[in-house]
């Protein structure tokens, strides 16, 4: 539930800097995919290590989720949240220096941290802030990450062609800059929820709970399919002979179609009192866009990114809605929410990689994006178990 203090901020003020901040947890991954042919040229590099750019920031926020407790634990959340978004901007900022792949590898780990740490943190803030309309506001959350995702795939390529790749990435580390300054400014906007009056779980104990596994593996097969069009969507129109900033320009249809599904989805299930009819319908768009993609890539581009944007786009939100449906207590929800990140982000990093090894024995992408329909098809079965009214009870805290 809200607190006093949390009342007398206004909403809006409070939606603005969650939107500043989620507007940089996607632009140092989806920034690397208009950009595969250039960084090719200058960095000789296969399909496989390529996927290394997208699967070991995924990797880090999964196993960062799980330090972000800890550590919200001895500093607190504004702290870890200020240390996250210092990492995501240095990362970026190493693609200036031009230290060839390791530097590559090297800002896809440090940002993958950062952004960890700020998806484990931030859901138990929001939730602190904004009580019975968290979903509302969780989709303001997801739409700007979506939405960052937008405009680095749209921009980076553009500004590539003035400034090179290198410093076409690194520019993003100004926007990560701009949000902690205005995160450290903040006052009372977004305070943040006190751990001493709340429940604390070991994961030990949560993870003999088949319920907890149910959600990760859902929340990590969800996000796998994210994570490659994430990756892999510009390279597959390329490889069809499309310029990269036509492919760059296909990614942001699609990730500018997921800012308005993240923003409805959850408005729509907030005033539904089961939240399956919602799930069920972004998961069979998901499934649709996949097998258009991976069937008639050339004649249905853009219909099977839009409905991939629609799908893709809902379930997001949604698969972190449910979760912390599970809880009323902000800490309890969040440190749900980071232990169901990390599982399943170390689950969703496994995908590009096996998208990138596909494309590099068999020269396309088409059965990879058919092989993630099926997985979708699986998630509509997952889905029939997320009973709102009994998420409390399925769930147990002490």
């Amino acid at each position: 539930m809200c607190n006093g203090n949390s009342r007398s901020i206004p909403l809006v003020r409070t939606i603005l800097l969650i939107i500043l901040i989620g507007l940089n947890l996607r632009p140092s991954m989806a920034a690397i995919g208009p950009l595969v042919e250039a960084i090719r040229y200058d960095v000789s590099l296969s399909f496989t290590q390529l996927s290394l750019l997208t699967t070991l920031p995924v990797l880090a926020m999964g196993l960062g989720c799980f330090v972000s407790a800890l550590l919200a634990k001895r500093i607190g959340f504004n702290s870890v949240i200020t240390l996250a978004l210092a990492s995501i901007a240095l990362s970026d900022a190493l693609h200036w220096f031009g230290f060839g792949y390791t530097g590559l590898w090297a800002a896809a780990l440090g940002a993958g941290i950062g952004i960890a740490f700020i998806q484990a943190a931030l859901p138990a803030v929001i939730k602190q802030a904004a009580g019975e309309k968290t979903p509302m506001v969780m989709g303001f959350y997801i739409a700007s990450i979506m939405g960052g995702a937008a405009l680095a795939s749209a921009i980076t390529p553009v500004v590539s062609d003035y400034i090179g790749w290198q410093s076409a990435l690194a520019l993003w580390g100004l926007l990560a800059l701009a949000g902690l300054v205005c995160w450290v400014m903040r006052r009372r906007v977004l305070p943040a929820p006190s751990q001493n009056n709340s429940v604390s779980i070991a994961f030990s104990a949560m993870a003999r709970q088949p319920r907890f596994w149910s959600l990760a593996i859902f929340f990590g097969l969800g996000t796998a399919g994210y994570t490659c069009l994430l990756a892999w969507i510009p390279p597959t129109f390329i490889n069809l002979g499309w310029s990269q900033t036509q492919a760059g320009l296909a990614l942001s249809w699609l990730t500018a179609i997921e800012v308005m599904a993240g923003l409805t989805f959850p408005i729509l299930a907030q005033q539904m009192k089961d939240r399956r009819p919602v799930l069920l319908l972004v998961l069979l768009l998901s499934v649709a866009g996949f097998l258009l993609l991976g069937l008639m890539p050339k004649t249905m581009a853009w219909l099977a990114t839009a409905l991939l944007g629609l799908g893709i786009g809902g379930l997001f939100p949604l698969s972190l809605i449910i979760t912390m449906d599970h809880s009323d207590d902000p800490v309890l929800a969040g440190q749900l929410a980071a232990w169901v990140q990390g599982i399943g982000y170390i689950i969703a990093s496994l995908a590009p990689i096996a998208a990138g090894l596909i494309k590099d024995l068999l020269g396309g992408f088409e059965q990879a994006w058919l092989m993630l329909g099926v997985v979708f098809i699986g998630l509509i079965v997952m889905s029939l178990r997320f009973d709102q009214s009994k998420a409390p009870q399925q769930l147990h805290f002490s």
